[in-house]
């Protein structure tokens, strides 16, 4: 026990001091938590461990894997079907198009140019397919342009691509036979009832300080999980689809959906994201360099052919359009655990996994980076301030000359 509680101690040292370094680098916190896994892991292995004390738990991997679930979870909830409502054609094409050039791209480099198996190829294809709804939006949140149409296409359109990413996964590596039909007739039909059930929960106990709600959101997702894996699928499908379907009446309860928020930023996820920075070989990195750059430039550069043609469609402006197609060629999240499946499912080897997740976390940093040094759309930001602060078009630019 005492070599249990030490090795937490460990992890959660790591934890906060991840969360210090996001604070004053002004960082995606999950970004962070991977960068300190690997460092921690490198210095781990100059100490003489063969990997970082603790990684291969299965306390620790279980606690990982909940925080995995219930960040998709959490993804899901945070959509706004408006959003989807309003610019359902427009999300739903540059979606399907964000999806598919970068994984059809990332499955043709890996098959052909680095020669990996045609599973490892597509697996490589599936995590750079990825967009990260958590950094998009995070920037257009800072910006106020998460309130305006503009905004809202983005988001959905983030919606659409990581969906897809999830629903590849699961087809692509999980056997289609009897289990998986069971496994979806069963999540059908619990997440049919599932917004009545949590809608009753909440009239009898919801002022109550049991916690109800969040212990009955845990059994459903845990036993929908626990399906998916015993018919070969992965637990993060119906943990997104779930977020989704609850969506709207987690958005009505601010402070119940603030109180998961806590629970699995607090807790689960940095132990998630930190394992996962943990797994990566900087060795391997440092004696193939190449293979992480051609994952990168693969990612970043088949979402731009795709994405800035179709997105031309519905933005006319240059700052819009480079603007939108950045954004979506972000990747974090999603690709992350679509890599770390790869791995535990002995898909792919620890070196490509490293490629993999470095050319993920390059993505998250160098298209944002871009996309608000040089297509900032500075003409949308006052609108969206605007619908921020709920002010007129004009109080918000006299509040800024106000400020010099």
């Amino acid at each position: 026990m005492e070599t249990l509680f030490a090795k937490a101690v460990l992890w959660f040292a790591l934890a906060l001091l991840a969360t210090i370094l996001a604070y004053h680098l002004r960082i995606s916190l999950a970004l962070i938590e991977i960068c300190v896994g690997i460092v921690a892991a490198w210095v781990a292995s100059l100490l003489g461990f063969s990997s970082l004390p603790g990684s291969a738990d299965e306390w620790l991997r279980f606690i990982a894997a909940t925080g995995s679930i219930m960040l998709t979870f959490l993804a899901g909830a945070e959509l706004n079907t408006e959003s989807i409502k309003l610019k359902w054609k427009e999300s739903l094409i540059i979606g399907l198009i964000g999806f598919l050039s970068p994984f059809l791209g990332g499955a043709a480099l890996g098959k052909y140019l680095l020669h990996w198996t045609t599973p490892a190829s597509l697996l490589a294809g599936i995590a750079l397919s990825t967009t990260s709804m958590a950094v998009v939006y995070s920037v257009l949140l800072e910006y106020g342009l998460n309130k305006t149409e503009f905004g809202k296409g983005i988001l959905g359109a983030c919606f659409v691509n990581d969906l897809a990413t999830v629903v590849a996964l699961s087809l692509i590596f999980s056997p289609m036979n009897w289990k998986t039909l069971i496994f979806v007739l069963v999540t059908a039909g619990g997440l049919f009832v599932l917004p009545k059930l949590i809608k009753e929960l909440t009239r009898l106990y919801g002022n109550r300080t049991s916690a109800v709600r969040t212990k009955f959101i845990l059994f459903v997702l845990f036993g929908l999980g626990a399906l998916a894996i015993w018919s070969g699928s992965e637990a993060v499908l119906p943990a997104y689809i779930a977020g989704i379907v609850l969506a709207n009446f987690l958005e009505e309860d601010g402070f119940f959906i603030r109180r998961i928020r806590t629970m699995t930023i607090g807790f689960m996820t940095p132990l998630f994201f930190i394992r996962a920075g943990s797994l990566v070989s900087v060795a391997t990195l440092i004696t193939a360099p190449l293979v992480f750059l051609a994952l990168f430039g693969s990612k970043v550069i088949s979402k731009i052919i795709g994405l800035y043609p179709s997105i031309s469609t519905f933005r006319g402006e240059k700052n819009e359009r480079g603007y939108y197609t950045l954004l979506m060629s972000t990747g974090l999240t999603f690709g992350t655990i679509a890599a770390l499946y790869g791995l535990t499912h002995q898909i792919i080897d620890q070196a490509q996994y490293s490629a993999l997740v470095l050319a993920v976390i390059a993505s998250a940093i160098i298209p944002t980076a871009i996309a608000n040094a040089f297509f900032l759309p500075k003409h949308l930001i006052v609108e969206g301030m605007a619908r921020q602060m709920n002010l007129s078009r004009y109080d918000v630019v006299a509040e800024e000359g106000k400020k010099g």
